[in-house]
Protein backbone atom coordinates (compact mmCIF):
# COMPACT_ATOMS: atom_id res chain seq x y z
CA UNK A 1 0.00 0.00 0.00
CA UNK A 2 1.30 3.48 -0.89
CA UNK A 3 1.02 6.26 1.70
CA UNK A 4 2.42 9.76 2.18
CA UNK A 5 5.01 8.67 4.76
CA UNK A 6 6.87 6.51 2.26
CA UNK A 7 10.26 7.49 0.94
CA UNK A 8 10.47 8.36 -2.74
CA UNK A 9 12.42 5.13 -3.45
CA UNK A 10 9.93 2.84 -1.73
CA UNK A 11 7.03 4.60 -3.43
CA UNK A 12 8.69 4.06 -6.83
CA UNK A 13 9.20 0.35 -6.10
CA UNK A 14 5.55 -0.08 -5.11
CA UNK A 15 4.36 1.69 -8.24
CA UNK A 16 6.63 -0.49 -10.36
CA UNK A 17 5.27 -3.63 -8.69
CA UNK A 18 1.69 -2.53 -9.30
CA UNK A 19 2.46 -1.84 -12.95
CA UNK A 20 4.15 -5.22 -13.37
CA UNK A 21 1.20 -7.04 -11.80
CA UNK A 22 -1.21 -5.13 -14.00
CA UNK A 23 0.65 -6.10 -17.16
CA UNK A 24 1.53 -9.70 -16.22
CA UNK A 25 -2.00 -10.81 -15.34
CA UNK A 26 -3.73 -9.95 -18.63
CA UNK A 27 -0.78 -11.27 -20.68
CA UNK A 28 -1.21 -14.75 -19.20
CA UNK A 29 -4.99 -14.50 -19.38
CA UNK A 30 -4.82 -13.70 -23.08
CA UNK A 31 -3.33 -17.06 -24.11
CA UNK A 32 -3.57 -18.01 -26.89
CA UNK A 33 -2.71 -14.80 -28.71
CA UNK A 34 -1.72 -16.62 -31.91
CA UNK A 35 -2.06 -19.98 -33.65
CA UNK A 36 -1.25 -23.15 -31.68
CA UNK A 37 0.44 -26.13 -33.31
CA UNK A 38 -0.88 -29.61 -32.48
CA UNK A 39 1.67 -32.28 -33.41
CA UNK A 40 0.36 -35.74 -34.36
CA UNK A 41 3.06 -38.46 -34.46
CA UNK A 42 1.13 -40.62 -36.94
CA UNK A 43 0.12 -40.36 -40.59
CA UNK A 44 -2.89 -38.50 -41.97
CA UNK A 45 -5.96 -40.66 -42.36
CA UNK A 46 -5.39 -42.86 -39.31
CA UNK A 47 -7.35 -42.89 -36.08
CA UNK A 48 -5.01 -40.64 -34.11
CA UNK A 49 -5.06 -38.06 -36.89
CA UNK A 50 -8.87 -38.13 -37.17
CA UNK A 51 -9.48 -37.73 -33.44
CA UNK A 52 -6.76 -35.09 -33.11
CA UNK A 53 -8.36 -32.99 -35.82
CA UNK A 54 -11.75 -33.26 -34.12
CA UNK A 55 -10.28 -32.09 -30.80
CA UNK A 56 -8.29 -29.31 -32.49
CA UNK A 57 -11.43 -28.04 -34.21
CA UNK A 58 -13.22 -27.84 -30.86
CA UNK A 59 -10.26 -26.05 -29.26
CA UNK A 60 -10.30 -23.49 -32.09
CA UNK A 61 -13.94 -22.77 -31.35
CA UNK A 62 -13.32 -22.41 -27.63
CA UNK A 63 -10.20 -20.24 -27.79
CA UNK A 64 -10.75 -18.27 -31.00
CA UNK A 65 -7.34 -19.07 -32.50
CA UNK A 66 -6.24 -21.69 -35.05
CA UNK A 67 -5.11 -25.04 -33.64
CA UNK A 68 -3.15 -26.38 -36.61
CA UNK A 69 -2.60 -30.14 -36.80
CA UNK A 70 0.85 -31.10 -38.12
CA UNK A 71 1.67 -34.75 -38.84
CA UNK A 72 5.27 -35.59 -37.88
CA UNK A 73 5.71 -39.24 -38.80
CA UNK A 74 8.66 -41.60 -38.72
CA UNK A 75 10.50 -43.88 -36.36
CA UNK A 76 7.34 -45.63 -35.28
CA UNK A 77 6.03 -42.46 -33.67
CA UNK A 78 9.38 -41.45 -32.15
CA UNK A 79 9.86 -38.44 -34.47
CA UNK A 80 6.53 -36.84 -33.58
CA UNK A 81 6.62 -37.69 -29.89
CA UNK A 82 10.14 -36.24 -29.68
CA UNK A 83 9.00 -33.09 -31.48
CA UNK A 84 6.29 -32.57 -28.84
CA UNK A 85 8.69 -33.10 -25.94
CA UNK A 86 11.41 -30.86 -27.41
CA UNK A 87 9.20 -27.93 -28.47
CA UNK A 88 9.35 -24.60 -26.62
CA UNK A 89 7.38 -24.75 -23.38
CA UNK A 90 5.37 -21.62 -24.17
CA UNK A 91 1.97 -23.23 -24.73
CA UNK A 92 2.01 -22.76 -28.49
CA UNK A 93 2.96 -26.35 -29.25
CA UNK A 94 0.77 -29.16 -27.97
CA UNK A 95 0.59 -32.74 -29.14
CA UNK A 96 -1.49 -35.88 -29.17
CA UNK A 97 0.51 -38.64 -27.52
CA UNK A 98 -0.27 -42.34 -27.79
CA UNK A 99 0.76 -45.38 -25.80
CA UNK A 100 3.89 -45.73 -27.92
CA UNK A 101 5.31 -42.83 -25.91
CA UNK A 102 5.57 -45.22 -22.94
CA UNK A 103 7.63 -47.74 -24.88
CA UNK A 104 10.59 -45.93 -26.42
CA UNK A 105 12.69 -45.94 -23.27
CA UNK A 106 12.37 -49.71 -22.81
CA UNK A 107 13.37 -50.16 -26.45
CA UNK A 108 16.56 -48.21 -25.88
CA UNK A 109 15.43 -45.36 -28.15
CA UNK A 110 16.62 -41.96 -26.90
CA UNK A 111 14.56 -38.78 -27.02
CA UNK A 112 11.33 -39.52 -25.17
CA UNK A 113 10.40 -40.82 -21.74
CA UNK A 114 7.06 -40.44 -19.92
CA UNK A 115 8.74 -37.83 -17.71
CA UNK A 116 9.38 -35.52 -20.68
CA UNK A 117 5.79 -34.25 -20.96
CA UNK A 118 3.34 -32.00 -19.23
CA UNK A 119 0.11 -34.02 -19.24
CA UNK A 120 -3.17 -32.31 -20.11
CA UNK A 121 -5.76 -35.08 -20.41
CA UNK A 122 -6.84 -38.28 -22.14
CA UNK A 123 -9.80 -38.23 -24.51
CA UNK A 124 -9.85 -41.70 -26.05
CA UNK A 125 -8.95 -45.31 -25.27
CA UNK A 126 -9.89 -48.28 -27.45
CA UNK A 127 -8.80 -51.92 -27.54
CA UNK A 128 -6.80 -53.28 -30.44
CA UNK A 129 -8.61 -55.67 -32.75
CA UNK A 130 -7.57 -58.48 -35.07
CA UNK A 131 -8.56 -57.61 -38.63
CA UNK A 132 -8.26 -60.05 -41.52
CA UNK A 133 -8.94 -59.93 -45.25
CA UNK A 134 -12.49 -60.79 -46.27
CA UNK A 135 -11.21 -63.51 -48.59
CA UNK A 136 -8.86 -65.10 -46.04
CA UNK A 137 -8.88 -68.86 -45.83
CA UNK A 138 -10.36 -68.71 -42.31
CA UNK A 139 -13.45 -67.04 -40.86
CA UNK A 140 -12.52 -66.26 -37.28
CA UNK A 141 -9.71 -65.77 -34.77
CA UNK A 142 -9.48 -69.48 -34.06
CA UNK A 143 -8.89 -70.25 -37.74
CA UNK A 144 -6.29 -67.51 -37.99
CA UNK A 145 -4.36 -68.77 -34.99
CA UNK A 146 -4.48 -72.35 -36.27
CA UNK A 147 -2.92 -71.10 -39.52
CA UNK A 148 -0.25 -69.13 -37.66
CA UNK A 149 0.51 -72.06 -35.38
CA UNK A 150 1.03 -74.31 -38.41
CA UNK A 151 3.48 -71.87 -40.05
CA UNK A 152 4.11 -68.59 -38.14
CA UNK A 153 6.28 -67.10 -40.87
CA UNK A 154 3.67 -67.55 -43.57
CA UNK A 155 1.16 -65.10 -42.04
CA UNK A 156 2.25 -61.46 -42.40
CA UNK A 157 0.85 -58.91 -39.95
CA UNK A 158 1.14 -55.14 -39.61
CA UNK A 159 -0.39 -52.10 -37.94
CA UNK A 160 2.56 -49.90 -36.96
CA UNK A 161 6.32 -50.08 -36.53
CA UNK A 162 8.19 -53.07 -35.13
CA UNK A 163 8.06 -52.62 -31.36
CA UNK A 164 4.98 -50.39 -31.55
CA UNK A 165 1.83 -51.24 -29.65
CA UNK A 166 0.09 -52.91 -32.57
CA UNK A 167 3.13 -55.13 -33.00
CA UNK A 168 3.43 -55.78 -29.28
CA UNK A 169 -0.28 -56.58 -28.97
CA UNK A 170 -0.02 -59.16 -31.75
CA UNK A 171 3.20 -60.89 -30.67
CA UNK A 172 2.14 -60.68 -27.04
CA UNK A 173 -0.95 -62.66 -27.96
CA UNK A 174 1.16 -65.19 -29.85
CA UNK A 175 3.46 -65.51 -26.86
CA UNK A 176 0.47 -66.15 -24.57
CA UNK A 177 -0.63 -68.89 -26.99
CA UNK A 178 2.83 -70.53 -26.91
CA UNK A 179 3.66 -69.46 -30.46
CA UNK A 180 7.20 -68.16 -30.87
CA UNK A 181 6.88 -64.38 -31.57
CA UNK A 182 10.30 -64.36 -33.21
CA UNK A 183 9.00 -66.72 -35.91
CA UNK A 184 6.10 -64.44 -36.86
CA UNK A 185 6.33 -62.04 -39.83
CA UNK A 186 5.76 -58.36 -39.04
CA UNK A 187 5.70 -55.71 -41.81
CA UNK A 188 6.53 -52.31 -40.31
CA UNK A 189 4.39 -49.30 -41.30
CA UNK A 190 3.85 -45.69 -40.24
CA UNK A 191 0.42 -46.41 -38.80
CA UNK A 192 -2.85 -48.18 -39.41
CA UNK A 193 -3.83 -46.37 -42.61
CA UNK A 194 -0.96 -47.68 -44.77
CA UNK A 195 -1.21 -51.11 -43.11
CA UNK A 196 -4.90 -51.38 -43.98
CA UNK A 197 -4.11 -50.44 -47.56
CA UNK A 198 -1.67 -53.35 -47.64
CA UNK A 199 -4.36 -55.65 -46.23
CA UNK A 200 -6.80 -54.56 -48.94
CA UNK A 201 -4.18 -55.16 -51.65
CA UNK A 202 -3.41 -58.65 -50.38
CA UNK A 203 0.17 -57.81 -49.42
CA UNK A 204 -0.38 -58.84 -45.79
CA UNK A 205 -2.82 -61.07 -43.90
CA UNK A 206 -3.53 -59.38 -40.56
CA UNK A 207 -3.74 -55.83 -39.22
CA UNK A 208 -3.84 -55.28 -35.47
CA UNK A 209 -5.50 -51.92 -34.89
CA UNK A 210 -8.73 -50.51 -33.45
CA UNK A 211 -12.04 -51.64 -34.98
CA UNK A 212 -12.79 -48.01 -35.86
CA UNK A 213 -9.75 -47.70 -38.06
CA UNK A 214 -10.70 -50.81 -40.01
CA UNK A 215 -14.39 -49.91 -40.25
CA UNK A 216 -14.28 -48.43 -43.76
CA UNK A 217 -12.66 -51.60 -45.13
CA UNK A 218 -15.15 -53.75 -43.23
CA UNK A 219 -18.06 -51.70 -44.62
CA UNK A 220 -16.60 -52.09 -48.12
CA UNK A 221 -16.53 -55.86 -47.70
CA UNK A 222 -12.74 -56.02 -47.97
CA UNK A 223 -11.93 -56.92 -44.36
CA UNK A 224 -13.40 -58.59 -41.27
CA UNK A 225 -12.77 -57.70 -37.63
CA UNK A 226 -12.80 -61.02 -35.78
CA UNK A 227 -11.75 -60.30 -32.18
CA UNK A 228 -10.51 -57.73 -29.67
CA UNK A 229 -7.10 -58.29 -28.09
CA UNK A 230 -8.59 -57.57 -24.70
CA UNK A 231 -10.07 -59.00 -21.56
CA UNK A 232 -13.26 -56.93 -21.78
CA UNK A 233 -15.82 -56.43 -24.52
CA UNK A 234 -16.23 -52.96 -25.96
CA UNK A 235 -19.47 -51.03 -25.47
CA UNK A 236 -19.04 -49.74 -29.02
CA UNK A 237 -18.60 -53.26 -30.43
CA UNK A 238 -20.58 -55.52 -28.07
CA UNK A 239 -20.74 -58.38 -30.57
CA UNK A 240 -16.98 -58.69 -30.98
CA UNK A 241 -15.52 -61.50 -28.85
CA UNK A 242 -12.32 -60.97 -26.91
CA UNK A 243 -9.17 -63.05 -27.07
CA UNK A 244 -9.65 -63.78 -23.38
CA UNK A 245 -13.02 -65.35 -24.14
CA UNK A 246 -11.72 -67.26 -27.14
CA UNK A 247 -8.31 -68.40 -25.92
CA UNK A 248 -8.36 -67.84 -22.16
CA UNK A 249 -5.47 -65.36 -22.28
CA UNK A 250 -5.01 -62.45 -19.88
CA UNK A 251 -3.26 -60.17 -22.42
CA UNK A 252 -5.08 -56.82 -22.64
CA UNK A 253 -3.01 -53.86 -23.90
CA UNK A 254 -5.12 -50.69 -24.07
CA UNK A 255 -4.10 -47.88 -26.43
CA UNK A 256 -4.84 -44.30 -25.48
CA UNK A 257 -4.85 -40.88 -27.10
CA UNK A 258 -4.38 -37.73 -25.05
CA UNK A 259 -3.16 -34.16 -25.09
CA UNK A 260 0.27 -33.32 -23.74
CA UNK A 261 2.78 -30.51 -23.96
CA UNK A 262 6.51 -30.05 -23.43
CA UNK A 263 7.68 -30.20 -19.83
CA UNK A 264 7.43 -26.82 -18.12
CA UNK A 265 4.40 -25.29 -19.84
CA UNK A 266 2.82 -22.76 -17.42
CA UNK A 267 0.21 -24.29 -15.14
CA UNK A 268 -2.44 -21.74 -16.04
CA UNK A 269 -2.24 -22.70 -19.72
CA UNK A 270 -2.39 -26.40 -18.87
CA UNK A 271 -5.41 -25.73 -16.69
CA UNK A 272 -7.22 -23.89 -19.47
CA UNK A 273 -6.68 -26.68 -22.00
CA UNK A 274 -7.48 -29.38 -19.43
CA UNK A 275 -10.81 -27.70 -18.65
CA UNK A 276 -11.55 -27.21 -22.35
CA UNK A 277 -10.77 -30.87 -23.11
CA UNK A 278 -13.12 -32.04 -20.35
CA UNK A 279 -15.88 -29.85 -21.77
CA UNK A 280 -15.19 -31.20 -25.27
CA UNK A 281 -15.48 -34.81 -24.13
CA UNK A 282 -18.79 -34.01 -22.40
CA UNK A 283 -20.24 -32.35 -25.51
CA UNK A 284 -22.95 -34.58 -27.05
CA UNK A 285 -21.94 -33.49 -30.55
CA UNK A 286 -18.33 -34.56 -29.98
CA UNK A 287 -19.48 -37.82 -28.42
CA UNK A 288 -21.72 -38.44 -31.43
CA UNK A 289 -18.85 -37.72 -33.81
CA UNK A 290 -16.56 -40.12 -32.00
CA UNK A 291 -19.21 -42.83 -31.88
CA UNK A 292 -19.95 -42.37 -35.58
CA UNK A 293 -16.29 -43.11 -36.31
CA UNK A 294 -16.19 -46.00 -33.86
CA UNK A 295 -14.05 -44.27 -31.22
CA UNK A 296 -14.81 -44.26 -27.52
CA UNK A 297 -14.68 -41.14 -25.37
CA UNK A 298 -12.61 -41.92 -22.28
CA UNK A 299 -11.65 -38.70 -20.50
CA UNK A 300 -8.99 -38.54 -17.82
CA UNK A 301 -7.78 -35.35 -16.18
CA UNK A 302 -4.10 -34.41 -16.21
CA UNK A 303 -3.12 -36.18 -12.98
CA UNK A 304 -5.02 -39.38 -13.77
CA UNK A 305 -3.69 -39.44 -17.33
CA UNK A 306 -0.13 -39.11 -16.08
CA UNK A 307 -0.69 -42.02 -13.68
CA UNK A 308 -2.12 -44.12 -16.53
CA UNK A 309 0.90 -43.40 -18.70
CA UNK A 310 3.28 -44.32 -15.89
CA UNK A 311 1.47 -47.60 -15.24
CA UNK A 312 1.37 -48.44 -18.95
CA UNK A 313 5.08 -47.78 -19.27
CA UNK A 314 5.90 -50.23 -16.50
CA UNK A 315 3.58 -52.98 -17.81
CA UNK A 316 4.70 -52.72 -21.42
CA UNK A 317 8.36 -52.67 -20.45
CA UNK A 318 7.82 -56.00 -18.75
CA UNK A 319 6.00 -57.33 -21.84
CA UNK A 320 8.76 -56.18 -24.16
CA UNK A 321 11.36 -57.85 -21.97
CA UNK A 322 9.49 -61.16 -22.15
CA UNK A 323 9.20 -60.77 -25.94
CA UNK A 324 12.90 -59.96 -26.32
CA UNK A 325 12.27 -56.41 -27.53
CA UNK A 326 13.60 -54.46 -24.55
CA UNK A 327 17.12 -53.04 -24.59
Amino acid sequence: MIHEGMSRGRRALCLAGIALAATAGPALADWPEKAVTVIVPWSAGGGTDATARAVASELEEKFGQPFNVVNRTGGGGLVGHSAIAQAPADGYTLGVITIESTMFQAQGLPGVTPADYTYIGRFNADPIAINIAADAGYDDAEGLIETVRADPGAVAASGANRGGLSHLAWIGLLDKLDIDPAAATWVASDGSAPALQQLASGAIDVVSTSPAEAQSLVDAGEARTVALISSERSALYPDLPTTTEIFGTDWSPLPFRGLAAPKGVPEDIVGKVETALKEITEDPDFQAFMASRGFSVAYQDAATFEATVTSSSEGLAAAMTSAGLAQ
